[in-house]
């Protein structure tokens, strides 16, 4: 499980993973005020069996990124 910041984060880290072919969720990380106007903190949820092969993809995918810049 990673914890995103916001709806943002939480669908950039969905997408790294799904380029990897890990299925994952998105759930609350917290309560959220239905009327509060801010992103909520969400959770990236994937299958107990492929947690250490996530964490490989997104940090692989994220340095990728980050010399293609």
């Amino acid at each position: 499980m990673a914890v995103a910041g916001d709806v943002t984060e939480a669908e950039e880290l969905q997408g790294l993973l799904s380029q990897a072919g890990i299925a994952s969720e998105l759930e609350p990380a917290a309560e959220h005020d239905p009327e509060a106007h801010d992103d909520p903190p969400l959770k990236v949820l994937v299958a107990e069996s492929e947690v250490d092969e996530a964490r490989d993809a997104i940090e692989a995918l994220t340095e990728l990124e980050d010399e293609t810049e």
